[in-house]
């Protein structure tokens, strides 16, 4: 009996392999974790309430009202990531050492004419930079004995068994050899007689339940960059109750991928087949702005309650995307012989709306002591929209895809700090962010609906006179599930099974303010 796979649901899990816009690049640069400060990595960036801090700029505008005095920051951050990916029951390991700049910002305080405590004490205003997501990791995936094959969807495609894929020049076009001009890695073949594309992985190449030769497989993948928000902002101080801001946010996107997948007999048992390698690339860049309002409400001197609204951020976005492969075969009449395709270098331009965020704040200051704080941000990741290929085309069906397999979230945070003397405060928080996947979709079961990712934080600040010196620990715990190379949707093929990647990332970032 054939089994049948949603289009929609392969497309989820096929992130290294795809070179056109899709849900997985909408997901990719919307779904973001502000930091900044370490004070406010610290607390776990639950400063949607508090304020006084340029992290807040970035959640709840109003928090730049706050201010007293003015201030300027500056917060390096110091990362070691190691990722451990489980494919098939086999552990492999990887890491990534990296420096950032996770925070620079002035803010300066304008006291009204009246000084007083009555009526609009003060106007705020702040220039300065946040990260809002790093990339930066290594992985690596690998086993032996695997009877599915990277070779199965191509063969698919090239024989038109998926009505919604054909033949790519950045994957099929690779795999044939071309004997006019020697070019093509030379991975599958025509059968004249059966009139069927083939590989020599497959056993029964022309049955409807294909099976394949073991192979063994390995695959590293190499991200870097990070998504960057400038910020432009206006606070206002009323009464010292009532805290209103705004800000113009400015964002850049930088994001590398390079992935190397291999392939081998390593049992020794295909005719004609040693070994394959595929190459990709991507390199992602665009900016984009977004507005932010804010308020903050302080009813007794013990509470203060908060609420933000963010608009989508336009992006105007470029890709630059290429792929080659590699093979050996050893043919009884010429042995081994090495060959090679190359893609064509692709540029493509298109836009993203990323959703509108909303987040709802409360802190509770115990006698000046210390205080606790809460943040809910809620983002329906399902709204998300491509817009105007470079090409003019619409996504209409990207757009639907996003709809189907995308759903709201509440992402929580939470912070606490305690005075232990005048000039020294503890702190520590926590954050979580769930899956942006529905648990089904079509009909389908989402594994990717188990993907989620928590961070933990601790650290100290210490003042000294008009300087501030803040240290912040913090650990991501990151576990993500992908297919290791795209999955044939006809049921013919074997489907590989999905790797899983549990990554910590370790931060520690220090920030020295001074304010005047």
């Amino acid at each position: 009996m054939k089994k049948y796979f949603s289009i929609l649901l392969l497309a989820l899990f096929m992130p290294f392999f795809m070179q056109a816009q899709d849900l997985l690049d909408a997901l990719r640069y919307s779904n973001i974790q502000v930091s900044g400060t370490a004070r406010a990595g610290a607390m776990g960036n639950a400063f949607g309430a508090l304020g006084g801090d340029f992290t807040s700029i970035s959640i709840n505008p109003a928090g730049l009202g706050v201010y007293r005095s003015s201030e300027l920051t500056v917060t390096p951050k110091f990362t070691y990531g190691n990722t451990e990916g489980n494919y098939m029951n086999t552990l492999m390991e990887d890491n990534k050492y990296n420096v950032a700049l996770n925070n620079l910002s002035y803010v300066t305080v304008i006291p009204t004419a009246s000084r007083s405590d009555v009526g609009l004490i003060s106007v705020n205003l702040g220039i300065g930079y946040n990260r809002l997501k790093d990339f930066n990791s290594n992985s690596l995936i690998g086993a032996s004995g695997v009877t599915s094959s990277f070779m199965d969807d191509l063969i698919e495609n090239a024989n038109g068994e998926d009505p919604n894929a054909g033949w790519s020049d950045y994957y099929e076009e690779l795999a044939y050899y071309h004997s006019d001009n020697n070019s093509g890695a030379d991975l599958m073949y025509y059968d004249e007689d059966a009139e069927l594309w083939r590989s020599d992985i497959q056993i029964n190449p022309f049955d409807q339940n294909i099976q394949n030769h073991p192979v063994a497989q390995r695959k590293s993948i190499s991200r870097e960059g990070a998504i960057d928000e400038y910020n432009f902002a206006v606070g206002l101080n009323f009464n010292h109750k009532v805290y209103l801001g705004a800000t113009l946010g400015v964002t850049d996107i930088y994001y590398r991928e390079s992935s190397t997948y291999e392939e081998w007999d390593d049992q020794n048992v295909i005719p004609n087949f040693v070994d394959m390698q595929f190459d990709s690339y991507l390199r992602t860049t665009g900016t984009g702005y977004n507005f932010k309002f804010g308020i903050i409400y302080k009813p007794v001197n013990e509470v203060r309650l908060g609420a933000s609204i963010h608009s989508p951020t336009f992006y105007d976005i470029h890709d630059f995307f290429h792929t080659s492969m590699y093979s050996r075969n050893d043919f009884e009449d010429a042995g081994v012989v090495d060959d090679a395709g190359y893609s064509p270098l692709n540029n493509y331009d298109y836009q993203l709306h990323t959703p509108l965020r909303a987040t709802f704040s409360g802190a509770f200051v115990i006698a000046k002591k210390g205080l606790i704080s809460v943040d809910y941000e809620y983002v329906d990741y399902s709204t998300a929209k491509l817009r105007r290929g470079g090409d003019g085309y619409g996504f209409s069906t990207e757009n639907q895809e996003i709809k189907d397999a995308y759903k709201s979230v509440g992402n929580i945070r939470v912070g606490g700090e305690l005075r232990a003397t005048d000039n020294l405060s503890l702190r520590a928080g926590y954050e979580y962010y769930p899956t942006a996947y529905r648990s089904t979709s079509l009909g389908n079961d989402q594994f990717k609906s188990n993907d989620e990712l928590s961070v933990y934080s601790a650290g100290l600040g210490y003042r000294f006179g008009s300087f501030t010196f803040d240290l912040a620990y913090r650990l991501t715990d990151m576990m993500e599930y992908e297919l290791p190379y795209s999955a044939p949707s006809s049921g013919f093929y074997p489907v590989p099974e999905a790797a899983s990647f549990d990554g910590l990332t370790h931060d520690v970032m220090f920030t020295l303010g001074f304010k005047f």
